[in-house]
């Protein structure tokens, strides 16, 4: 691969076309997308979700910013973190997305603020924020390597970077996890949101993503001090935190 062009799913495609392939996903399925977050994952994605907000440490009076944080489960759960005397920021670079979690959050009278913003170029000051999260998020930035360093320069020294992300499935699994992904995923995506392409895709750059030692190092190469993580249902999803010294 050239370094002007770059994976979306498992095709090469030119890195200025990316975001904006990536945006016609989102905006496709932005409506029924917890609908189908829930049908893919049988309901455990937000048992992941949870599982992240409550190891995270965040403490009340705390600053958080939620990046492509879509529909707003972190966020939500942040903000009762947080309470009235905290902040949480909800980003996502998808305009349609970002509509979702912003009305939800008006719904369920959360102040959370909504941000249309790209997380390769984050528009807060240094060492402004107590935690960073990105949630299935980092697999389609075109530079994760500069989303990362963003994420860095917003945290505070003693900070902390939450990623959660679909990962490297145990080896005995895996068979029976490329099955599910390439043929009942697409096949469900059609059915309850009437887009096969856009459940392909994802399950695409799902493999493209980078596995949990190698995200762990490129977290390392970022700038964070040290780098954990835990694997999640057998590594279906695995859940890294990056301090900041």
């Amino acid at each position: 691969m050239s370094e002007n062009t770059t994976h979306f799913g498992f095709e090469t495609v030119a890195e200025q076309d990316k975001a904006r392939k990536v945006g016609e996903v989102f905006h496709s399925v932005a409506r029924k997308y917890d609908l189908m977050n829930d049908v893919m994952s049988a309901g455990l994605h937000r048992v992941w979700k949870h599982y992240t907000v409550e190891t995270s440490g965040v403490r009340p009076g705390q600053r958080v910013l939620d990046i492509a944080g879509g529909s707003g489960d972190l966020s939500k759960l942040f903000a009762k973190k947080v309470g009235s005397g905290g902040q949480v920021i909800l980003t996502d670079i998808n305009a349609s997305m970002l509509g979702v979690g912003r009305d939800r959050m008006l719904d369920e009278g959360l102040p959370v603020p909504a941000a249309q913003c790209d997380a390769e170029k984050l528009p807060f000051p240094d060492h402004y924020f107590d935690c960073v999260s990105v949630a299935f998020g980092l697999r389609n930035m075109t530079h994760k390597d500069l989303a990362l360093k963003e994420m860095l320069r917003v945290l505070k020294p003693g900070g902390k970077l939450l990623v959660l992300e679909f990962s490297r499935v145990w080896k005995p699994l895996q068979a029976a996890y490329d099955a599910y992904s390439f043929k009942l995923l697409p096949a469900m995506g059609k059915l309850l949101a009437q887009d096969a392409d856009s459940y392909r895709y994802l399950a695409e750059s799902i493999r493209m993503h980078p596995d949990q030692e190698t995200l762990k190092q490129m977290m390392l190469d970022a700038g964070f001090g040290k780098v954990d993580y835990t694997n999640l249902s057998a590594g279906v999803v695995a859940l890294h935190k990056g301090y900041k010294f």
